[in-house]
């Protein structure tokens, strides 16, 4: 019994390992950007910050816990409810933005994908049913490469840029969910 006791221990602590991303600040200013100077609840957070967050966070799962070792002395417990508010906001934010930013792309994929299929069909219905004729002869030449591009176009969009843009949605999806805390060093 004690021996399981120890085992599911250890396990919490190599969960915990796995899934936290700590981070030293020497300030609660290195969250942000410098060249912002309005209160922690509204200031914009720093690139450094975000690219060492996403960086961190590559080989997470859900479920992240974000920590930030601070010194002693520089604590300040009221910052960092108000940090932590805005980091959450700003996720949260960044996580709907590239939701909606992935559904614009899927209609458009979708839309670019059924528009080329039916210009496709016009053309071949063109070629069937019409008789030799030069205005018959170039709507197929005109229709025939706006459908195949159309086609081609959309399927680009739904395979290559969507997947272009799942880095960033899983980032802010992990750390719209995660657990912020402070710890003094």
């Amino acid at each position: 019994m004690e021996k399981q006791k120890e085992a599911i221990e250890i396990d919490r602590h190599e969960l915990l390992k796995i899934s936290e991303i700590s981070l030293w600040l020497d300030t609660y200013d290195d969250i942000f950007s410098d060249f912002d100077p309005r209160p922690y609840h509204q200031r914009a957070l720093s690139d450094d910050f975000l690219l060492e967050a996403k960086k961190a966070s590559m080989d997470k799962n859900q479920g992240i816990e974000l920590k930030f070792l601070i010194p002693k002395n520089k604590r300040n417990l009221t910052h960092e409810a108000l940090i932590k508010k805005r980091l959450r906001e700003h996720f949260k934010k960044h996580l709907l933005s590239f939701k909606d930013e992935l559904k614009k792309m899927l209609r458009k994929g979708l839309y670019f994908v059924i528009s080329g299929i039916i210009i496709m069909f016009f053309a071949s219905l063109i070629l069937f049913k019409a008789d030799d004729s030069l205005l018959f002869d170039f709507l197929v030449v005109f229709l025939e490469p706006a459908g195949w591009f159309l086609f081609w176009e959309g399927l680009g969009i739904l395979v290559f840029e969507i997947k272009k843009k799942k880095p960033d949605l899983d980032f802010y999806d992990k750390m719209s969910k995660c657990d912020i805390v402070f710890i003094e060093y």
